[in-house]
């Protein structure tokens, strides 16, 4: 339940629109009610074949009659009391005196009631009864009538609470859906990546949507159906209250059956979620992986792991289901059970014209079939509502379970923290400086993960252009990562012209950097737009100069919509080198101070790679650039100003190619190996 108050900001700029889903809901309840209450006309006309006006003047009758009865008994005990005098503080006369207080306070009590009654039928003969027919088949009709307008009202009512409940949950899903991504966008790159896209989308998609009909449930549902059983139980009370509150005695044991149905419903409800995100998680690797399942025939093994997590989620949602089937019984057997307890004695009063059962009183009077109908509809109109709520009951459980893993999510925080008290950062112009760098990735699994990095020192000069090489998973790409502060060192620092970067504002720090990475990645949009995504701000002329530099025009002849031309998913659409030449154009519009290459020319052709060196040998004056790489091509060499040979997370050798070559036996292998690729 934590989760869902918490749901309150969400829900309170549609504060309106709920309170009138709540009145609309009241009208359904007292229209309920009254429907039911047309029993007691309809009984008296059909079964008893007596009209509304002989009933009324009948009662009126009995009650003049039972006042003055009243009136002439109490007035007979007062003068009793008042020839006897006050009694002594004796016990044998507070004996005597106190069944006569008593039997005073009772006639009292009654007769306030009976004056009542008939005030009540003394203004249905004179405001309602002009209006009501006497031939009993008219006044039937015009009962069914009635109850036709009445359920037409009702349903309107229903409607209109169900649009409004309905609009006022989906603009809170559109809120909740909002705050999520943003919430998602804040978080640190290594904690998205250690959520893993697939658990994330299940929550944007599955847990949402979930949320939403739970939602759908308790602004409907659960707000009306209560107050439809308790406009019964009102109308209950007043035809008999000691009946209806027999009835009710099995309220606080089904309290306790459905909070354990709910303890369980949820536990079950939060493993079917996690079970769900793992068919998110096997459904995105197929897809993303469905080159290599063709080519090497394994569609096969793919069927059976998702026939095996597909097995595990429905083994998870038949838990839910046997929970949930067993509320509907267990609600039925209840509501019997209550009838029954307060039905049979009813129907004893009613058999035996009494109002008492073994000396215990029941009724003010002896009950007719016309009351005990209607008590009967009344409490059939109890149970109505009790069934359909047990009905929804795993529904909101579930809602609940995944606003916990909503709001878990929405609860995670950064890794990567803004300063309190930011540093200026000016435009960078020294140099950078990595501090005695000690990290390790951390893992949502409990194994410990090896020191990617240890206790790495480099020193750059502004306007250096630096290739950091080394074999797979030597550091280099997480050493050049801490730059943009994708995530932060454990030990150590990173500076920038003195400056640590974690005193300095993520906006200030990365506006001065342009990353091209070997995985590139472009949006579903046109050329033109996924460019100027560098610098939002950048006027036409701007784009068209970076898609100069980057080579980018050369291939626009291809396209007939040129710069309006869309690149599709992920730049489906383009070759791998011309993916590469927007992403490199979009990181010179920019116009960084510190660019970094990220195994940018390593899955491209020959002529793509030449074309992007060939930019870089004019861009990068003044720019201190980073070219992470695994092996050193001779363009790459006429860029770079200084090598940075990395090997198991620590710098080994730093300087110019020649000097590497001297003096470097891992630098000579990684250089050989690469020689004898090209030979071969």
């Amino acid at each position: 339940m934590d989760s869902l108050t918490r749901l309150g900001p969400y829900v309170w700029p549609y504060r309106r629109l709920m309170a009138w889903s709540v009145v609309f809901a009241l009208a359904v309840a007292a229209l309920w009610g009254a429907n039911l209450s047309c029993a007691f006309p309809i009984v008296k006309v059909l079964l008893e074949g007596q009209g509304l006006h002989e009933y009324v003047d009948a009662e009126i009758v009995r009650c003049e009659r039972q006042i003055t009865k009243d009136s002439k008994r109490l007035n007979d005990l007062e003068r009793a009391i008042q020839s006897g005098g006050q009694p002594d503080n004796d016990l044998d006369d507070t004996e005597i005196y106190l069944p006569v207080l008593v039997k005073k306070t009772r006639l009292q009590a009654r007769l306030t009631d009976t004056s009542h009654q008939l005030v009540g039928f003394r203004k249905v003969k004179t405001s309602v009864l002009p209006f009501i027919p006497h031939d009993r088949f008219n006044t039937f009709a015009l009962l069914l009538a009635t109850l036709l307008v009445a359920t037409l009202i009702k349903d309107f009512f229903f409607y209109l609470q169900d649009l409004m409940v309905g609009r006022v949950v989906q603009l809170i899903t559109m809120d909740l859906r909002k705050a999520l991504f943003r919430q998602t966008l804040k978080l640190d790159y290594q904690s998205v990546s250690t959520a893993g896209t697939s658990d994330l989308l299940s929550r944007f998609t599955y847990d949402v949507d979930t949320l939403a009909n739970g939602l759908m449930l308790l602004g409907g549902k659960v707000v009306r159906e209560p107050l439809k059983a308790v406009a019964c139980v009102i109308l209950a009370f007043w035809v008999n209250w000691q009946l209806t509150l027999l009835s009710l005695t099995f309220v606080p044991l089904a309290g306790v059956v459905f909070h354990r149905f709910g303890q369980l419903l949820k536990r079950a409800s939060h493993k079917s979620a996690e079970s769900m995100s793992r068919i998110y998680k096997l459904l995105e690797e197929s897809l993303e992986s469905i080159k290599v399942i063709i080519a090497f025939n394994g569609a096969r093994q793919h069927r059976q792991r998702f026939h095996v997590e597909n097995k595990a989620f429905f083994e998870k949602s038949m838990h839910i289901v046997k929970i949930d089937s067993l509320t509907g019984p267990v609600t039925e057997v209840m509501g019997l059970f209550a009838l029954v307890i307060a039905m049979l004695p009813g129907v004893y009063l009613v058999l035996r014209n009494t109002d008492s059962i073994w000396g215990i009183k029941l009724a003010s009077r002896p009950m007719g079939v016309a009351e005990l109908g209607m008590l009967y509809a009344l409490m059939a109109g109890i149970s109505d509502p009790v069934r359909k709520l047990s009905s929804v009951f795993a529904k909101v459980k579930k809602s609940m379970a995944a606003a916990d893993r909503v709001f878990d999510l929405m609860d995670r925080q950064s890794l990567i923290k803004e300063p309190v008290h930011p540093q200026p950062l000016p435009r960078h112009s020294q140099g950078i400086e990595f501090r005695k760098i000690t990290f390790t990735y951390h893992s949502g699994a409990d194994a410990a993960r090896p020191c990617v990095l240890d206790k790495v020192s480099l020193k750059i000069r502004a306007g250096e252009v630096i290739a950091v090489v080394g074999e797979n998973g030597s550091g280099k790409s997480t050493l050049v990562n801490l730059l943009p502060r994708y995530f932060d060192p454990e030990h150590g620092s990173v500076l920038i012209d003195g400056v640590d970067i974690r005193n300095v504002r993520l906006r200030d720090l990365r506006s001065q950097l342009g990353v091209v990475t070997q995985e590139t990645l472009l949006f579903d949009d046109t050329i033109y737009n996924n460019i100027r995504y560098g610098r939002p701000d950048a006027t036409p002329e701007d784009i068209r100069t970076a898609a100069d530099q980057a080579h980018v025009t050369q291939f626009l002849d291809q396209f007939p919509e040129g710069f309006e031309t869309r690149v599709g998913e992920k730049g489906s659409r383009l070759s791998g080198g011309q993916r590469q030449r927007i992403a490199l154009a979009r990181a010179m519009l920019r116009d960084p101070t510190i660019l970094i290459l990220d195994e940018a020319t390593s899955a491209i052709d020959a002529q793509s790679e030449f074309l992007i060196h060939k930019a870089l040998a004019t861009f990068t004056k003044d720019r201190t650039t980073f070219i992470i790489t695994h092996s050193v091509s001779q363009s790459i060499l006429d860029l770079v100003s200084r090598i940075v040979v990395m090997e198991q997370g620590q710098v080994v050798a730093i300087g110019t190619h020649h000097d590497l070559i001297a003096n470097c036996p891992q630098y000579q292998r990684l250089y050989r190996m690469q020689v004898q690729q090209h030979a071969a």
